[in-house]
């Protein structure tokens, strides 16, 4: 009973984190609460994985956070502050669309739990709420830093219901490499807007 009511406590961390990921509109915030949504990932991922192999999520999620925050800090301010090119700009089009998912994710859940035999209705609900917000965050936005924590979203959601079907290690170590790449391309995309902006 304990472990089920914290399993739902972390549920509402990851759509707490995802929609303040959706709702902020500084960086900093973004990469904080990314790191906080890996957090949530690697507690609800640990009751199925060992505690190293679930702590692989949580050290990597904190180096993909710090690759983007480094990157994005090395960036001129003056080119660095373009204006938040998404639609709509209106949070409370944001909040209710999150509530919309979140109502729509619940009814897909017990369909779900029923296809995948062993994984819990938390695990399922945390990984369709950090799908779903993902690709809500997709979108929404066409900044790259913006894209790019999407698609971590959306990763990360996947990796905690395929933490249930798979406990390879070489699987870990696999979505592991994905994510450090995603990082990567990220950066490299911050970097290419930037000397875009100063060729103008």
């Amino acid at each position: 009973m304990i472990a089920q009511i914290f399993s739902w406590a972390l549920v509402v961390l990851l759509f707490a984190a995802s929609l303040a990921i959706l709702l902020t509109r500084d960086w900093r915030r973004s990469l904080a609460f990314l790191a906080i949504q890996y957090l949530g990932v690697f507690l609800l991922t640990q009751t199925h994985w060992t505690l190293s192999m679930a702590a692989v999520k949580l050290v990597t999620g904190w180096m993909v956070a710090t690759i983007l925050g480094i990157t994005r800090t090395a960036l001129d301010p003056e080119l660095a502050t373009s204006p938040d090119r998404s639609l709509p700009e209106s949070r409370l089009f944001r909040i209710l669309a999150a509530i919309l998912l979140l109502l729509v994710v619940f009814s897909a859940t017990t369909s779900l739990v029923d296809l995948l035999p062993g994984i819990g209705v938390p695990e399922v609900a945390g990984s369709l709420i950090l799908m779903a917000m993902g690709l809500l965050h997709l979108g929404l936005t066409i900044q790259p830093l913006r894209v790019v924590i999407g698609l971590l979203t959306v990763l990360a959601g996947f990796e905690i219901i395929y933490a249930v079907v798979e406990t390879s290690t070489l699987v870990a170590a696999l979505l592991s490499v994905i994510n450090l790449g995603l990082a990567l391309v990220g950066a490299y995309l911050l970097t290419a807007g930037s000397d875009d902006l100063e060729a103008i």
